[in-house]
């Protein structure tokens, strides 16, 4: 199974339009057009396909987890002294 696949695959899962994902990948801090995003999603005999490379897929993943569970709290933020 490709990087394409497993994008579809979860574009279809999730439900997400090419706006949820650019703002899904944004959150990961990466940058994509629509453009870039639609020739991932193309059939892989179209001209205009691309494939969907690795650091795309870890970007969505790392940014769907963002997405679903709230940032990752600041691990050197002094902690509450307790009693």
């Amino acid at each position: 199974m490709s990087n394409n696949d497993i994008m579809k695959k979860l574009r279809v899962a999730m439900k997400f339009t090419d706006d949820d994902i650019i703002k899904v990948l944004e959150l990961a801090n990466f940058r994509i057009t629509k453009t870039e995003l639609g020739a991932i999603f193309r059939a892989d005999d179209h001209p205009n396909f691309k494939p969907c490379g690795d650091q795309i897929l870890r970007n969505f993943l790392n940014g769907l987890i963002i997405y679903k569970r709230g940032p990752m709290p600041d691990k050197r933020a002094p902690k509450a002294e307790g009693k």
